[in-house]
């Protein structure tokens, strides 16, 4: 599951990287240029699309990972373990704020 994680981490920095070249974030514009990308922007709607869908699958994906990771006893290794802790509160805190944007 660490390869499917690195191809969505991949996905959603090129799409949102995309995404950024055409949002403006000023309070009374964001609805209006989310709007742009979508009607304006050619496959502006499927970039945005596969953008919001390809968040949720990194987070099946790291559930998988944790879940096989427990299956296997690897939070023995007490280390690895807590730095995957670490590293997945690090992509709640991000997720969260690309929700709200």
């Amino acid at each position: 599951f660490g390869s499917l994680l690195g191809m969505c981490l991949i996905m959603q920095l090129t799409t949102g990287l995309f995404l950024a070249m055409h949002y403006t974030a000023d309070t009374a514009l964001a609805f209006s240029s989310v709007t742009h990308i979508c009607r304006d922007v050619q496959h502006g709607w499927l970039i945005r699309n596969i953008h919001a869908n390809g968040a949720s699958m990194f987070f099946i994906f790291i559930y998988l990972h944790i879940g096989r990771g427990l299956y296997y006893g690897s939070y023995l290794y007490k280390e690895t373990w807590n730095t995957g802790v670490v590293l997945l509160f690090l992509t709640m805190a991000t997720a969260f704020v690309g929700y709200v944007l």
